[in-house]
């Protein structure tokens, strides 16, 4: 199965730089809308059989130009949303507190998957909620699938489950509002990223995709939502 994680379009609390979670969470900006109308040229190669989206809204509006354009119905699973960050919720990203929880979600990648986030789940948790939509596509027989979802979500989980993508390259490379994690194989055979915000992903072993990991940018950081 082709696999393409997607991040949704920036939201007002993208722009303050807010570890923003809970369901339902707010709406997209202006820049947001345009961001998720450009999604069915940008994906215009992509043989897209089947699209998801998490339960908060955000996402579901950065789905819907994409599911307009191809006739696609929105499957929405709450195993999508963004990691909860529990009692660090509405903290800014940037300050001390708001660091912990982008460490938590790499420790969780790294394996230490029983950690819990201060108030909020486990790695085990987030990752079986992730792993069984994932693997719910994957039983539909689509060969091509799209899910709207977060940013550490998706960094979490990729760094987690594909073979030639570690913590470390996770951590350093965020993903913008709309960037694309394309990657393919199964729950039963593996995953391999094959491209990064457009970059090709090197197989393991290898060096990772040209150019230099992009800074934070506070108009659509990410750190969470």
């Amino acid at each position: 199965m082709r696999l393409l994680l997607i991040r949704h379009g920036q939201t007002p609390s993208n722009v303050d730089f807010l570890l923003d979670t809970a369901v339902p969470g707010p709406g997209l900006t202006l820049l947001g809308e345009r961001q998720a109308a450009a999604l069915p040229a940008a994906l215009a190669d992509e043989d897209i059989e089947a699209l998801y989206a998490s339960t908060l809204i955000r996402t579901q509006l950065t789905a819907a130009p994409l599911a307009t354009a191809r006739g696609l119905d929105v499957h929405v699973r709450d195993g999508l949303r963004e990691l909860s960050a529990g009692d660090l919720e509405m903290v800014p990203g940037d300050s001390e507190r708001g660091q912990l929880y982008m460490r938590t979600v790499f420790a969780w990648a790294s394996g230490d998957t029983g950690l819990r986030m201060p108030g909020g789940e486990t790695g085990i948790e987030a990752l079986a909620r992730y792993d069984a939509v994932i693997a719910e596509a994957a039983r539909s027989g689509a060969g091509s699938v799209a899910m709207v979802s977060h940013g550490a979500a998706i960094r979490m989980w990729t760094s987690a489950r594909a073979d030639n993508v570690d913590v470390s390259f996770a951590a350093a490379r965020p993903l913008d509002n709309t960037g694309v994690v394309v990657l393919e194989g199964s729950p039963s055979d593996g995953w391999k990223a094959l491209s990064w915000a457009g970059a090709v992903v090197a197989p393991a072993g290898e060096s990772g995709p040209a150019g230099e990991p992009q800074p934070v940018s506070r108009s659509g950081p990410d750190t969470a939502g």
